[in-house]
């Protein structure tokens, strides 16, 4: 399954109906999103059944887990039919008035809903709409997402006041953190965590005054256990951030799972949760991660070519047969430098090619240009495997047929 190519959503219908046991209740699947780091707004993993060709980046992680969680959440609330889903996640997002896509997604989008809910899903997954100012951020993902899942939840139980719950849940996170943060010594991470938190907020405004003078109180009127849970896991985690939980850190952490409601085990299982997920993950968390501007800018895009070319590295392939002298030139930029007139020759050919591929817009955007370089020198290497991994296999149809 290819996360970053059309099609993977009904893709990921057809392998999920032979695991429709993976997380038999939310409590299973709850822990499932915090071990992957889901929860944590840090994707680390993904389902055990899930099988992907390509080495995933962050956020494609992030868009198999919101699939997963918002699936499974349906599947346990009693949902069974995986198009009425996809129906219900894109109306669902309609009524919170998610729904615009971007360039790419007014570009993109087709007929099917499931097509429509790839491009939306992708909004939800960047902070950003610019997928250029990307690459000076590391912090390219949504850290809150499982507020989606939380909402998802109250929209199949039919709650009436979805946008004010949105507000609510988003502006208890955001002061949780903020206060787990006053809690201890500020550090350069730190900093970069909470402008992450911060960055991620879909539904309010930080400077919003909305619910000034109630924080308290509504954390101590909030009742669903599984926000407070919530909530808990992310107090943990800012408090854990710098592996580390001195005596004042610990009274806030205590502090707040008493206030919502939790006994003395329940917290120290949420401690323990995120110090296993540091552990095993600090290498790979991004925003841990320091680099020169310049390096983290070329090695940032360098990912992002990389990825489209894989992507769509059979197109690519039928394209550039057709054009000779393009081949030509191709492989001599491989042995040496080309001349300002075999560069414009190039770039005019490759900017033709890749309108005909929807997916390689992002060279034709103003500013695409910047990218051409690090297109011809990672062409000739990575061209030849290509595949298409959300081709539905007969195998997968039989099994649909079956089970329907």
């Amino acid at each position: 399954m290819n996360p970053s190519a059309s099609g993977w959503i009904e893709k990921y219908g057809s392998v999920v109906q032979k695991h429709q046991n993976a997380f038999p209740d939310f409590d299973v699947l709850y822990h499932a999103l915090k071990k992957s780091g889901f929860v944590y707004g840090l994707n680390s993993g993904i389902p055990e059944f899930i099988h992907p060709e390509h080495l995933l980046s962050e956020d494609e992680k992030a868009k198999i887990n919101l699939l997963n969680a918002l699936y499974f959440t349906f599947k346990i609330k009693g949902g069974e039919d995986f198009d009425q889903f996809v129906e219900q996640v894109f109306k669902f997002y309609e009524i919170l008035k998610i729904n615009s896509t971007g360039f790419f997604g007014k570009l993109l989008t087709g007929n099917k809903t499931s097509a429509k809910l790839e491009k939306l899903m992708t909004s939800r997954i960047y902070i950003e709409d610019n997928i250029i100012s990307k690459t000076f951020n590391s912090l390219i993902t949504n850290s809150l997402l499982f507020i989606d899942v939380l909402l998802f939840k109250h929209y199949l139980n039919e709650y009436v006041s979805l946008k004010e719950k949105a507000e609510e849940i988003e502006y208890l996170a955001i002061h949780i953190t903020y206060h787990a943060l006053s809690s201890k010594e500020i550090n350069r991470k730190d900093n970069k965590l909470s402008q992450l938190l911060a960055s991620s907020l879909t539904y309010i405004n930080c400077a919003d005054n909305k619910f000034d003078g109630s924080y308290r109180d509504r954390l101590l009127n909030s009742k669903d256990i599984w926000e407070n849970r919530y909530l808990l896991d992310m107090a943990c985690l800012t408090v854990w951030e710098d592996h580390s939980l001195d005596y004042t850190e610990s009274e806030f952490i205590f502090g707040i799972g008493k206030d919502l409601g939790f006994e003395k085990t329940i917290i120290l299982d949420s401690i323990k949760d995120v110090t296993t997920f540091f552990q095993l993950n600090v290498a790979i968390i991004p925003y841990l991660k320091e680099k020169n501007l310049a390096k983290q800018f070329y090695d940032s895009m360098g990912k992002i070519v990389k990825k489209l070319i894989l992507r769509n590295s059979k197109r690519l392939l039928k394209e550039l047969s057709q054009s000779a002298e393009l081949v030509a030139l191709l492989s001599k930029s491989t042995m040496r430098d080309l001349s300002n007139e075999e560069k414009k020759k190039v770039q005019n050919q490759l900017l033709d090619i890749f309108k005909s591929i929807p997916s390689l817009a992002i060279f034709i955007l103003p500013g695409g240009a910047i990218l051409l370089p690090i297109f011809i020198k990672l062409i000739p290497k990575l061209l030849p495997s290509a595949f298409d991994e959300n081709r539905i296999d007969d195998e997968d149809v039989e099994t649909i047929r079956v089970k329907n």
